[in-house]
């Protein structure tokens, strides 16, 4: 019993100091090729081709998360995996974006914690500073304006924002670009 709560301990350990790596010093080296390869190898992230992480983003767990090809995470970025995150292709997330997947219960006398998947699809643009929330989905095309709170799923092509995020209006059907883009120290 002893050693099977060691080795417990130890891969809790391991963990830890895998997330820590994660946050601390790969997110800041001015690398790409060598923060890929880390959250594709230590991390176990399901990166597409093309897709860019720029530095200093945070995660809260290894796995978890899957972005498609072309898609962009800016700087600062912090993504709570815990619950799941899917990203879908030709995606922008601009800087400082906050993508929760985890929160408390509430109503539960304990707190407990709880966890809900969010999913982005394809050719989505996230505005600087939006905060996406827990169980949200967010529709083919859509924008969500800087500053945002998204706190329930928004619609393809729809364009919101404010707080908590209306419909402010529709964004245009015919989309055909690529987000794909890289800059050295990013």
């Amino acid at each position: 019993m002893e050693q099977r709560e060691n080795k417990f301990r130890f891969k809790g350990l391991l963990s830890e100091l895998r997330l820590y790596l994660c946050n601390e010093w790969i997110a800041g080296f001015p690398s790409q090729r060598i923060r890929n390869f880390y959250y594709r190898k230590v991390m176990h992230l399901n990166l597409g081709p093309g897709c860019s992480i720029f530095m200093h983003c945070s995660f809260d767990c290894a796995r978890n998360l899957s972005v498609g090809a072309n898609s962009v995470i800016n700087q600062k970025c912090r993504l709570d995996n815990r619950g799941g995150i899917s990203i879908g292709e030709n995606v922008s997330i601009s800087q400082e974006v906050l993508i929760l997947t985890a929160d408390h219960d509430t109503e539960a006398a304990d707190f407990k914690g709880r966890e809900k998947p969010v999913h982005i699809e394809d050719f989505v643009w996230i505005g600087t500073r939006a905060t996406i929330l827990p169980g949200v989905t967010i529709g083919y095309g859509a924008l969500i304006a800087a500053g945002a709170v998204v706190t329930k799923d928004v619609a393809a092509y729809s364009i919101v924002g404010g707080v908590p995020a209306k419909l402010l209006r529709s964004r245009r059907k015919d989309l055909s670009y690529q987000t794909k883009y890289k800059r050295l120290f990013q």
